[in-house]
């Protein structure tokens, strides 16, 4: 199990690292990305949609859009397959989370930083009351890959 738990995550941090993103002052790393997208999903960049929520890192819509509509290739975002084709790109998700935390970073610990542990908080409960409390299964995931990568 912890094998196949490390290489999604890797997996997943692979997705992301191979492409070209500047550091954004949020300090919002590769590592925090795949351990967000290994709790939400495990990874998986094969679910496709299930109801209203999609992709590896199952983003809504309204999370995508607060996460600043990007596209894959160019498409525009008013395209009617534009959601649904980049959250469930694990490129395109990837910026759409980058975009939402860019949007609603906060301290919801209240441990005096901004961190990875935070931006699994706010992507789980929301840009506002991220303070509540983590569905255990989300929690775990998260929790477990943080604790693979100690220097993050």
């Amino acid at each position: 199990m912890a094998v196949k738990y490390l290489a999604l995550t890797v997996l997943c941090i692979a997705f992301v690292n191979s492409e070209e993103t500047p550091k954004n002052k949020l300090e919002l790393s590769q590592v925090c990305l795949g351990c967000i997208c290994e709790a939400a999903s495990g990874c998986n960049t094969t679910i496709g949609c299930q109801g209203d929520i999609c992709g590896p890192f199952h983003i809504t819509w309204g999370y995508w859009a607060d996460g600043g509509k990007p596209t894959l290739n160019g498409q525009p975002n008013t395209d009617n397959n534009a959601y649904a084709n980049c959250v469930n790109d694990p490129f395109c998700a990837a910026k759409a989370v980058t975009g939402y935390m860019e949007k609603y970073s906060q301290d919801c610990n209240a441990d005096g930083q901004i961190n990875c542990d935070d931006y699994a908080r706010i992507h789980y409960l929301g840009g506002y009351g991220c303070s509540g409390q983590l569905e255990k299964k989300y929690e775990a995931g998260y929790v477990n890959c943080r604790n693979s990568f100690p220097s993050q």
